[in-house]
């Protein structure tokens, strides 16, 4: 004899209260990344995310009592993500063990491309607007060094411990984040394919010959 099928409400444990709290600032922040990526900072407004989030006005304050509250938390959870991400593209790119030039070369290609993906533009976006917003740009500055820090532990295991070990590696990776950060910029109004980017080569040279890899395959 078998038994009756148990009812599917009662066979799903209750959500607590706390889970059910997380999944709410999940959906408002996704629904904010949309707007910001697609819409941007002007268009990221806080009805353009309760619309497309399909939530009360006092649900989505409860979470975020302010716009530059929203959109900064909502940055941070599209760049941790991302940031995840990237560490797992790092992994795959260099499974076989590259070493010398062509790690270099590889890990270059990575920091770049990163620059063409939604977090960089939402990013940009943000940091625009904080010149004139001062309520964002201390809600940016409390952050900022958070973000960092989880890049640069992402960025080491992209170059792996024997350039992250050298002592021109934190002036060369900084070297190279202002100046991709400056070049993407360009794109904003110039698209155009990344991969043939003029400033790619000489970002390869230039890390090879402070890291003393001239002449070295």
């Amino acid at each position: 004899m078998t038994s009756d099928p148990v009812p599917l409400e009662t066979a799903r444990a209750p959500r607590s209260r706390s889970a059910r709290t997380a999944d709410s600032r999940l959906l408002i922040l996704d629904a904010a990344v949309d707007c910001l990526v697609e819409e941007g900072y002007a268009g990221a407004s806080t009805l353009a995310v309760q619309a497309r989030a399909g939530i009360s006005r006092g649900r989505l304050l409860h979470h975020f009592p302010s716009r530059a509250e929203l959109l900064v938390a909502a940055c941070d959870h599209l760049v941790t993500t991302q940031l995840e991400e990237v560490r797992r593209r790092s992994v795959a790119l260099m499974a076989d063990g590259p070493t010398g030039r062509e790690r270099v070369d590889r890990a270059i290609d990575l920091m770049w491309a990163t620059f063409q993906e939604p977090p960089f533009w939402a990013a940009t976006e943000l940091w625009t607007a904080a010149r004139t917003d001062p309520a964002l740009r201390a809600a940016l500055r409390g952050g900022e060094g958070r973000l960092r820090a989880a890049m640069a532990a992402v960025g080491d295991g992209i170059w792996g411990p024997e350039f992250a070990a050298s002592p021109v590696y934190a002036d060369l990776t900084e070297l190279l984040f202002t100046s991709m950060r400056g070049v993407a910029l360009v794109y904003a109004f110039e698209p155009r394919p990344p991969a043939t980017d003029p400033h790619l080569p000489l970002w390869k040279r230039l890390a090879a010959r402070l890291l003393g890899l001239d002449g070295h395959a």
